[in-house]
């Protein structure tokens, strides 16, 4: 069964009007942030890979606001606007693209593979699709320990589901009926694969069918369609509805990281309305609906560099670990779990 949701920028009320700018904010908040860490990172100040979620930040943003306390949100490398409204904050991943010894990770890893699973946050496992089975174990230990009206958020890019991972692990939450919701931004490139040559069904949609898992179809430029769609699809699942995908269209409008410069990307692409950059188009809607004025808006950014700006310059300061005394066993062991705790 396929749903489509009304966009919900076509609503005109007050809680409606929050929702959207809290989204927008976010969105602001993830494309400053990420713009920061590419600076950085051309700048020689960050150690290995950056993964930019430009052209991506409306979907995001509206998985995180979708969700709530108790929740499990499984992002993916372009997820940082999620991240941010689910509930990471802005010097969390500070400290961890620059290695301080403060970070979630201890600065033990330089990028997007951070989180707080005590909180629900799970860190990203870089193999494809990965991350969809971890969800559903997670959400069958709650089963099993009787916790209920949770729902578990996973999320993909297209390349992932022509894995074996993606595979197995929508056929698991359909059988057993978990309260998963699969997001799949197709971006319409796996790297520098395009989807001509990722699968050969008409749309990533059709594949819910033969799962017996029911489907969505999302605006990935319009941030209204992504609250609307994705909201909607939360909710079924957190009403018993079963395991839920999203499948959203847009463009990625950067390379897949840093190093990339994207050459591959169809012209014709970008300048169509998957080119869209979705952070221009909400920021349209609010001046044309009056929601914002640019007085507002320049406000709202300014606050925002300020924000970013005092994290990174926390995240400087502070030291990595000693590799002289620090304890190098793995994250669950007794000495790494007590500071975890203080965190």
């Amino acid at each position: 069964m396929v749903h489509s949701a009304t966009s919900g920028t076509t609503v005109h009320n007050s809680s409606v009007q929050e929702r959207y700018v809290q989204a927008f904010r976010w969105m602001l908040l993830a494309r400053i942030l990420d713009e920061k860490f590419a600076g950085l990172y051309r700048a020689g100040k960050i150690h290995g890979g950056v993964f930019l979620g430009r052209g991506q930040e409306a979907l995001s943003a509206s998985i995180g606001m979708s969700l709530r306390q108790g929740d499990v949100f499984a992002p993916l490398i372009r997820d940082l606007a999620g991240r941010l409204a689910f509930g990471e904050t802005v010097l969390d991943a500070a400290r961890t693209y620059l290695g301080s010894a403060l970070g979630p990770m201890r600065g033990r890893d330089g990028n997007v593979h951070r989180g707080r699973p005590r909180e629900g946050l799970l860190p990203m496992i870089s193999h494809l699709g990965a991350m969809i089975s971890v969800v559903n174990g997670t959400l069958m230990a709650r089963r099993f320990k009787n916790i209920s009206g949770t729902v578990g958020a996973a999320c993909i890019g297209e390349g992932a589901t022509s894995t074996g991972a993606f595979h197995e692990a929508i056929n698991q939450a359909a059988v057993e009926k978990l309260p998963l919701v699969m997001i799949v931004a197709n971006n319409q490139y796996a790297y520098s694969t395009p989807s001509s040559r990722q699968f050969a069904c008409e749309s990533l949609l059709d594949k819910a069918i033969g799962y017996g898992v029911e489907a969505h179809d999302a605006e990935g430029t319009d941030a209204g369609n992504c609250l609307a769609v994705v909201g909607a699809a939360v909710q079924r699942a957190r009403e018993g509805g079963g395991p839920q995908l999203v499948v959203a269209r847009l463009l990625r409008l950067c390379g897949h990281g840093e190093h990339d410069d994207a050459s591959y990307v169809d012209p014709k692409l970008k300048n169509s309305l998957l080119g869209r950059d979705c952070l221009k188009v909400a920021e349209d809607y609010l001046l044309s609906s009056r929601w914002a004025d640019a007085v507002t808006l320049a406000k709202w950014k300014q606050e925002t560099e300020k924000q970013v700006e005092d994290a990174v310059a926390q995240a400087q300061r502070e030291p990595g670990p000693d590799p002289y005394k620090e304890n190098w066993c793995a994250l669950a062991s007794q000495h790494l779990s007590e500071m975890y705790r203080e965190a």
